[in-house]
């Protein structure tokens, strides 16, 4: 019974102040209804993006455009004009490496997605030994700052296709 009551005590203020509030937009979805699709609409939140120097670039040094390998792959990166961190070191022109594995440049206002087809390399590495399945590969670099965000320019090497027998 006390705890009904305290509860009760509790909430009726919170309850009362929130009516007190200004009254939402309904020209906009919000982050707590769906949209048209069904799903939950988030507002979009811009993220600070990290100026790139003029001239910037990442580049493979192994393997090159057209070559074909058998597993493990070594692969190395280049870069030219900015320096390789670790994720989370903020400092001015650096970044450190996403390997990009048939898959398309992502969106360069988020953070480099972590899956399969992004590999980090958080740790500053700037050369990997990676298992691919067989086939042809393309395969892309792309340096991110110290919140895995590409910068501004993006700094993305061109793609390399390779065999992997």
């Amino acid at each position: 019974m006390i705890f009904r009551l305290l509860t009760i005590l509790t909430l009726a203020p919170v309850f009362c102040l929130s009516a007190c509030g200004p009254k939402p937009d309904n020209t906009a979805a919000s982050a707590s209804e769906p949209d048209a699709a069904g799903k939950v609409v988030a507002d979009a939140v811009a993220l600070p993006r990290t100026p790139s120097p003029d001239g910037a670039r990442v580049f493979f040094i192994s393997p090159a455009d057209g070559d074909t390998v058998s597993n493990p792959i070594h692969i190395e990166f280049g870069i030219e004009g900015m320096s390789v961190v670790k994720a989370g070191d903020k400092q001015p022109d650096s970044g450190h490496h996403h390997l990009l594995i048939d898959t398309a440049v992502p969106d360069p206002g988020a953070p480099v997605p972590a899956d399969a087809h992004h590999v980090h390399f958080g740790d500053g590495s700037t050369a990997t030994d990676i298992t691919l399945d067989p086939g042809q590969r393309t395969l892309r670099l792309l340096l991110a700052d110290y919140l895995h965000i590409p910068h501004d320019p993006p700094v993305v090497s061109d793609p390399i296709t390779i065999t992997v027998e």
